[in-house]
């Protein structure tokens, strides 16, 4: 890898790819909207010669192939908002594989878990049927087929799959309203049973397994997973939460009910009430590939990596 593209590079995925890529000496381009948050981002990474910033749209071809200046990796980490996934999400990954195709570089594309469904074995590996029943999966499938298409002739495409996670850069996760609550010492809510173990990963240990996936050239035309360090309920995650930030304030679970009632006001609240059932029945990625492919997993505990997202939320109030 001599040269990346970081389309999405300052959120909750792109920081961390951004910054990971960076300590490992490669000549990085930041990739977003907003000039003001990719130089907050560049702040936060520290002054390099490495790293250059492009403030543009990924939903516009010429934007990325403009930016993209000889990078022979794009790391598509931008997202679509809950509630526009359906319409923008295909129309996104078609401009980032067109770019792609036209620049002959290889694509890392930082995706999900909804496109399998229901849960039905313990841990699923990436050869796990895809029988999504959601129209969110079914919209994540479809996105599967068309970055893999084989219509692409010049584009090297992989996809990398994540369960929910949580870090100080997380911004649309079901955590992040939580972790930002408790850093701040205020009540807040939980999406989903509080009681039932899921599974999480931190997001710069996931920035460190993408970059090493996308390091090893065999690993483009296929699904990799990224699991996370073991199960975990919300009463434990909460618990470690408060721990960190030495307040202990309520946090209430919000179920089907109380989510039905909120999305009548906010249009994401009403989008994550199909997708309640992977907080019921979780679904739990292997590892298996990445460590016959790639090397050891490497995760940080829950409990330090939960105490450094607070930390980390607290230093930005």
């Amino acid at each position: 890898m001599k040269k990346a593209i970081v389309l999405g590079a300052t959120g909750g995925v792109g920081h961390p790819l951004t910054a990971e890529l960076v300590k490992r000496g490669v000549e990085t381009i930041a990739f977003g909207r907003s000039m003001e948050k990719l130089k907050r981002l560049e702040q936060e990474i520290g002054p390099t010669p490495l790293l250059s910033l492009y403030a543009g749209d990924a939903f516009r071809t010429e934007d990325i192939v403009k930016a993209a200046d000889g990078a022979d990796i794009i790391f598509h980490s931008a997202n679509i908002p809950y509630h526009e996934m359906e319409t923008r999400l295909l129309p996104l990954g078609e401009a980032v594989m067109q770019s792609a195709e036209r620049l002959e570089a290889k694509v890392v594309v930082v995706d999900g878990i909804y496109p399998y469904g229901r849960r039905t074995v313990e841990k699923a590996t990436e050869e796990h049927p895809k029988n999504p029943h959601t129209r969110k999966g079914k919209t994540r499938l479809a996105y599967e087929k068309m970055i893999l298409s084989s219509r692409w002739k010049k584009a090297r495409p992989l996809i990398v799959r994540l369960p929910d996670y949580y870090g100080p850069t997380a911004q649309a996760s079901y955590l992040s309203l939580t972790m930002q609550a408790i850093a701040a010492g205020k009540g807040t809510v939980f999406i989903g049973n509080m009681k039932v173990p899921r599974e999480y990963v931190y997001l710069p240990d996931a920035a460190n397994m993408i970059v090493n996936i996308a390091e090893r050239d065999a690993s483009y035309g296929q699904n990799w997973h990224i699991p996370g360090p073991g199960l975990l309920s919300g009463r434990e995650l909460v618990g470690f939460a408060q721990s960190a930030s030495g307040r202990k304030k309520s946090v209430v679970p919000m179920g089907r009910i109380s989510l039905t009632l909120a999305g009548w006001f906010n249009p994401v609240m009403k989008e994550v009430v199909e997708m309640l059932y992977l907080t019921e029945e979780p679904f739990v990625l292997s590892g298996e590939k990445y460590e016959k492919h790639i090397g050891p997993l490497v995760w940080t505990p829950h409990e330090k990596a939960i105490r450094d997202t607070i930390v980390a939320l607290q230093e930005q109030l």
